[in-house]
């Protein structure tokens, strides 16, 4: 679903859309770098066909630093360091900027002791959460990101939204052309894909989102309102009950929730708003357990072993994590991102709010 576009999509090429992020971004307060690293988190979530996390998400952290609710230059501090570890403060800036500071702390520990863990409070929304393993990744180490948010999803046999989706983000070089990468939220789907069903004007399939007698619900503008009163749950992933697995999902959402609140005395389930929130970083020294190569080696072995499995009847392909993902930027740095027109037209809307170029024209 996240990278079916609109059959009126407006390819717009990568760098227009990544100058015009980086102009709105300076324009409210963000000094070149940052809007630099905030745009590119934005940028690969859309290059990859994480339609949820890209430029659709824009709007938010705008009206976060207008209303000052967000810090556009926030120091990160350190509350306490150790070999290894480390808690640190984002003094409630913008999460990409933070959470890409502290992954590559995690890679300096990880460079001097074998693993680096990284716990992070006083965040926010991070973005497209595999982007920073991925920088893990393209240094010869694994690397995961995990991180709490406002409060969605019910627990198992419940129907009040405590946790947040609170992804699980792993990657991992390999001798393919793209490393492993695992990305994904602790509930079937997310907001953020709630959000495009919305602007794509289409129901969300049943089965995903519920109201607070358990009756599913499909139509993204209430879903939307309901999650705003507590009214509206995402599932865990599994779904809803045991007989499916929903107990899994919900215990991988609890799990994330003690990483990123526990370990830095931060905000947990309904403590948890837009700002505030805590994150986990781990990187993994791979050549202090072995050669770099050899690894990789044996990762692209497990990943081409898996492609070239039995197949489904009516399959011709079996794809491991990443490899889509991959291909779909590859096309997209082609033919450019795929944007509704009326999307475009929000996009100009902001942009006059705050006196930048609109993109459409």
């Amino acid at each position: 679903m996240a990278h079916i576009p609109a059959p009126d999509s407006v390819f717009i090429p990568a760098e227009k859309l990544r100058s015009f992020m980086e102009s709105i971004f300076i324009t409210l307060g963000l000094s070149v770098e940052n809007a630099r690293i905030t745009t590119d988190v934005l940028l690969e979530a859309d290059l990859r066909g994480i339609d949820t996390h890209g430029v659709g998400r824009l709007s938010i952290y705008v009206d976060r630093l207008r209303s000052g609710q967000q810090n556009p230059e926030a120091p990160l501090t350190t509350v306490s360091d150790a070999p290894g570890t480390a808690l640190l403060d984002g003094g409630a800036g913008m999460g990409q900027v933070v959470a890409a500071q502290a992954m590559e702390i995690a890679m300096e520990k990880a460079a001097e002791t074998g693993i680096g863990g990284i716990a992070v409070r006083n965040s926010s929304h991070f973005g497209f959460a595999g982007y920073f393993p991925l920088m893990a990744a393209e240094k010869g180490m694994m690397g995961m990101a995990v991180t709490n948010a406002r409060p969605s999803i019910c627990p198992t046999f419940g129907t009040e939204p405590m946790l947040g989706t609170n992804p699980i983000a792993f990657a991992a070089p390999t001798d393919l052309e793209f490393p492993f990468l695992f990305d994904a939220a602790t509930s079937i789907i997310q907001r953020g894909t709630v959000e495009l069903y919305d602007r794509l004007h289409l129901s969300v399939p049943e089965g995903l989102v519920v109201g607070e007698s358990g009756e599913t619900l499909t139509s993204p503008a209430s879903i939307l309102e309901g999650m705003v009163r507590g009214e509206a749950s995402l599932l865990p992933l599994g779904g809803r009950g045991e007989e499916s697995g929903g107990h899994k999902g919900y215990g991988l959402a609890v799990m994330v929730e003690i990483l990123s609140a526990a370990l830095q005395n931060g905000p947990y389930l309904k403590h948890v708003t837009g700002v505030g929130l805590g994150h986990f970083f781990l990187a993994i020294d791979i050549s202090k357990f072995l050669p770099v190569e050899t690894f990789k080696s044996v990762a692209g072995a497990i990943l081409r072993d898996l492609q070239n499995s039995r197949k489904e009847c009516g399959r011709d392909r079996i794809f491991v994590p990443g490899e889509k993902e991959f291909l779909i930027r590859r096309e997209r740095m082609e033919s450019g991102i795929p944007l509704p027109p009326d999307f475009l037209l929000k996009l100009d809307e902001m942009a006059a709010e705050v006196g930048v170029k609109p993109l459409a024209r």
